[in-house]
C-alpha cells in the first residue's frame, strides 16, 4: 500500500465509517477520522491506533468544512462517508423540510467537502474518492421493487443517493487522473435507522468494500457504482 500515505473519512467516530477509517489504518496509512463532534472522533481515534488522528469536521457547516481543508496540507484518499436519513416517507407525505436537510448532508455536503479537499487530493499521485452511496439509490432496482420498500417509501433518502451516484460521475469525467467511485454498501448494522439498528449485516464488510475502491491501483475503474460484493450495481 505504499502508494497511498494519508486518507480522510467523515462521519469516521462510527458505523461503517469507523471500519473504514480502522482499515485504512491497518493497511499504513495516516487517516483522519472525521467527527462532526471531535471527542467522539478523538475516542473512536484512540481505539484505531496510532495510524489514526481525529479532526472536527461537520460536513454541513462551511466554516467546519474550511477549517478541516486548512489542516491537511495533502491526501491520497477522500472517503464521504456521512450520511442521514430524516424520515421514510413517500413523496405524497414527505416534507420539503426533511428532503432539504436530507439532501444537505447525503449529496450537498459530498460536493462541498470534496471541492474543498481537491487541492490536497491534487498534490497525490495518486487521488483517489469513495462516495458511500446505497443499493436504495438504484433507480433499476427500486422499479423491480427488489431495495427497500415499494411506493416510494423513503424517497428522500434513496433520491439523495441516486442523485450522489450521477455526482459521482460527474466527478469522474471531470477529474481523469482520479479514482471515483460510489459504492453500495449493503444493509449493516449501524444507527442509521431501526432498520439498519436491527439489520445482521456487518460493517466491517461493507468496509473492506470501501477500502478496496480507496486503494485501487492506476487502472482501476473510475465512474462506477459499485455493489459491496464487488460486481456493479445498476443505475
Amino acid at each position: 500500500m505504499s502508494n497511498f500515505s494519508t486518507a480522510l473519512v467523515t462521519g469516521a467516530n462510527k458505523g461503517i465509517g469507523r471500519h473504514i477509517a480502522q482499515q485504512l489504518a491497518a493497511a499504513g496509512l495516516q487517516v483522519y477520522v472525521g467527527s462532526r463532534n471531535l471527542a467522539n472522533g478523538s475516542a473512536a481515534a484512540a481505539e484505531i491506533g496510532s495510524g489514526a488522528r481525529a479532526i472536527q469536521l461537520d460536513v454541513t457547516d462551511q466554516a467546519s468544512i474550511d477549517a478541516a481543508a486548512a489542516a491537511v496540507p495533502s491526501l491520497d484518499v477522500l472517503v464521504n462517508n456521512a450520511g442521514i436519513i430524516v424520515d421514510g416517507a413517500a413523496p405524497p407525505d414527505a416534507t420539503l423540510d426533511a428532503f432539504r436537510r436530507t439532501y444537505e448532508t447525503n449529496l450537498f455536503a459530498v460536493l462541498a467537502v470534496t471541492n474543498a479537499f481537491l487541492p490536497a487530493l491534487r498534490r497525490s499521485p495518486n487521488p483517489r474518492i469513495v462516495n458511500i452511496s446505497s443499493g436504495t439509490g438504484s433507480l433499476t432496482w427500486s422499479a423491480e421493487g427488489r431495495q427497500f420498500q415499494t411506493g416510494g417509501g423513503g424517497a428522500a433518502y434513496r433520491s439523495s443517493k441516486t442523485a450522489l451516484n450521477a455526482l459521482t460521475l460527474f466527478y469522474a469525467q471531470a477529474l481523469p487522473d482520479f479514482r471515483v467511485n460510489a459504492l453500495a454498501p449493503g444493509l449493516r448494522r449501524t444507527d442509521l435507522n431501526p432498520r439498519a439498528a436491527a439489520a445482521d449485516g456487518d460493517p466491517a464488510e461493507a468496509a473492506e468494500a470501501a477500502v478496496r475502491l480507496a486503494l485501487l491501483p492506476a487502472d482501476g475503474p473510475t465512474g462506477g457504482f459499485h455493489h459491496y460484493d464487488g460486481t456493479l450495481a445498476p443505475w
